[in-house]
C-alpha cells in the first residue's frame, strides 16, 4: 500500500466514523430513545453514548487533519495550489471541530451536572442544545462528503 493510499484510507475511515456516528445518533437512536425512555433514563443514556462516541470523535479529529494535510501535500504540493474544494473541505472541518469542542467542553459538562443534580428539565435543555449542534455538524459532514465525492466534476 502506498503512503497516499494509506492516508486516503485513514482519512475516509475517520470521516465515516464521525459522520456516520452522528447520522446514526440523529436519525436512529434519538427517535428510539424518545419513544422508549422517560427523561431521566434518556438523559443518562445520552451521557453514556456521548462518553463512548466522543472517544472515537477525538481520534477522528486528530486523524482527519493529519491525513488531510498529508494528502494535500502529496497531491497538490503547496497549499495555494490545491483546488477550491480542498480549501472548502478544510474550512468546513474547522467549523465542525469548533462545534464538537463546544459540545465536549461546554455542553457535556452541563449535561453531567444536570444529571447529577437530577435536574431533568435543565438536562433536557442542554440535550436540546447538543442535538442542534450535532444536527449542524451532521449537515456540514454530509456536505463535505458530497463535495469530496463530486470533486472530479469541479
Amino acid at each position: 500500500m502506498t503512503p497516499f493510499a494509506l492516508l486516503y484510507a485513514l482519512h475516509v475511515l475517520a470521516a465515516t466514523i464521525w459522520v456516520g456516528g452522528m447520522f446514526f445518533a440523529w436519525m436512529v437512536l434519538r427517535p428510539a430513545a424518545v419513544a422508549m425512555l422517560q427523561a431521566p433514563e434518556r438523559l443518562k443514556l445520552w451521557a453514556d453514548v456521548f462518553r463512548r462516541f466522543f472517544h472515537w470523535v477525538w481520534v477522528t479529529v486528530l486523524v482527519l487533519p493529519i491525513s488531510g494535510i498529508g494528502l494535500w501535500h502529496m497531491r497538490f504540493g503547496a497549499m495555494a495550489s490545491a483546488p477550491r474544494y480542498v480549501h472548502i473541505m478544510a474550512g468546513l472541518y474547522l467549523i465542525m471541530l469548533a462545534l464538537f469542542l463546544r459540545i465536549q467542553l461546554l455542553q457535556l459538562p452541563a449535561l453531567k451536572r444536570a444529571i447529577a443534580a437530577e435536574d431533568w428539565p435543565a438536562g433536557g435543555a442542554v440535550l436540546g442544545v447538543i442535538r442542534r449542534l450535532v444536527g449542524i455538524n451532521l449537515v456540514l459532514g454530509l456536505a463535505i462528503i458530497a463535495l469530496a465525492s463530486a470533486r472530479p466534476a469541479l
